[in-house]
Formats: structure tokens, sequence, C-alpha cells
């Protein structure tokens, strides 16, 4: 079995972390990029934008960043990302220029709908992370992580090489709690840059992971994705919602029982300004 590797420690800072010393990072040739626009449509919710998408369409748009060595930022939207742009102009400004930005949550299909688009489907951001691995193996396409804990690194590389052995992980990290200096960020984009890993996995929250991506988007000439609690998710550290739960939208209801003093503020109140702003303001953008 092809064994994934830290580039660096696994716990600990960059500055204390076995980093490669390198002459810094070099961006890699632009080429054109399909326009795939006319394969989904866009509305904006709450002033956020939103594909209509799907996981082969989107799949598709990734794999076609990766073949122009272009970069990339994909988001996989929920209404809480939706609510954190409303109330931020700057990270509103930095996710409506994301290369694909997925409907992740039911909440944003049900919206869609109401705009007028129709049979709108779900890209739920760890099985589009669980596709896209599966597609980078069979296609010899290097990925990489960033992001959650050690111990949650290391799994979610583990259960994702079960499933494709082939699959090569140059690279994956989990950064401290703490912002990382000028010289680690710089260490840390050298380190993905020479690893050679085309797709990076960006696990750090909402909205942390959509600004730490925007930053570094003219840094790194991988595609970055944006998988929220996707890494938790496919390394069985926290459990998902019961299917049925997720096709009703009541995933929210499974995890604010799951971590109430966490999440409360975000789904009580979050979610109901939501429904305030979209069904009783008429959608304000």
């Amino acid at each position: 079995m092809t064994r994934a590797h830290f580039t660096t420690k696994p716990s600990g800072n960059a500055s204390e972390s076995s980093l490669p010393i390198t002459d810094g990072w070099e961006r890699r040739r632009k080429r054109s990029v399909p326009d795939r626009s006319e394969h989904f449509q866009s509305r904006r919710i709450l002033g956020m934008r939103v594909d209509a998408t799907s996981y082969a369409e989107t799949s598709d748009a990734i794999f076609d960043l990766v073949a122009a060595d272009s970069g990339g930022m994909v988001c996989c939207a929920t209404t809480h990302m939706v609510m954190e742009c409303f109330d931020d102009p700057n990270l509103l400004r930095k996710v409506n220029s994301s290369d694909r930005v997925t409907p992740d949550g039911v909440s944003l299909l049900r919206a869609l709908g109401a705009l007028g688009v129709k049979h709108a489907t779900r890209v739920y951001g760890p099985l589009l992370m669980l596709e896209l691995c599966a597609r980078a193996a069979a296609s010899g396409i290097p990925v990489g992580f960033y992001g959650g804990r050690p111990e949650v690194v290391a799994a979610v590389q583990e259960k994702i090489l079960e499933l494709n052995p082939d699959l090569h992980i140059p690279f994956a990290w989990s950064p401290p709690f703490r912002s990382l200096s000028s010289d680690e960020d710089t260490r840390i984009c050298d380190v993905i840059e020479v690893s050679d890993a085309l797709i990076l996995f960006v696990g750090l929250g909402c909205p942390k992971q959509e600004l730490w991506m925007a930053a570094h988007r003219d840094r790194l000439s991988c595609v970055m994705v944006g998988v929220g609690a996707g890494f938790d998710f496919v390394a069985e550290s926290k459990a998902q919602a019961p299917g049925w739960m997720q096709r009703l939208g009541l995933e929210w209801l499974f995890r604010l029982a799951s971590e109430p003093r966490r999440l409360w503020r975000r789904y009580l109140i979050g979610n109901s300004r939501f429904l305030y702003h979209f069904l009783l303001r008429g959608n304000p953008s």
C-alpha cells in the first residue's frame, strides 16, 4: 500500500517542524481553463454566489484547473457561510471570486429552488473529497491535506488510503491554532509547492479556511478545496447525521445536539437570521 507521510511534524508549529529549506516557490505557467458556466446556473443568496452545480461538474472543473496548472479555490457553501459573508463584505468578495461555490447544505438547495433553479444537487464537502481522491488515484494526481488536529489528519489519510491504495499524498499538515508568522507561512507555501500536491484539501472551518485559501490563491499552484468538518467526518472522529436527517435538511439539528456549546449560536441564531433575511426581507443582496 502506498503510504502517506507528514511533510512536517504533525504537531507543533512551522518553526519547530522539519520543513525543507527552499529558495522559494515559483508559479507555474497558467494555461487556459475551459469555460463550463453553461453547465450550471448561479444565484446570489443574501449576496453570496452559489452555483447550482453537481459532483460530476465540480470534479470536472477541478481537474480542468489542475490540467491548466492555474491553481484555484473551491468553496462548499452552507447557511453558516452565507451568514458569515452577509456580516463580512471582505469575506463575501473572496468567496464570490472562487472558481466554484457548491451548495453543501439542503437549505441552500431550497433557496436555489425559490430563486428559480430547478433540480439543484447537493455537493457535500466530505463526499466531494472522497470522489476527488478516487479520481486522483486513478489519474495519478497527488493530493494534500491542510488543517485539522494531528490525529485527525493522520486518520483521514489512513481511511482514504484504505479506499484508494494507489493515491499519492505528498503533503499533510496540522497547523497550530495560532496564526503563523510571515516566515512560517512562506515556508509552508514552499513545502506545499515542492511537494507537487495538485489538489489541497483545506479543513480549517468556515470562515478561516475561505480566508486562508483566498490569501494563498496567488501563492500556491494547487487547487484548494475547502471541506470544513470533512476531515472529521471521513476520519470518523465526529459522527455524521443519518441519511434521512440529511435528506430532510435536519443535519444542523444533529450537529447541534452533538456539540451544543460550540454550535448553538451558529444554528439557533444564524439559521434564524438566514430565514428572516431570505424569506421576510426578500433575499437582499
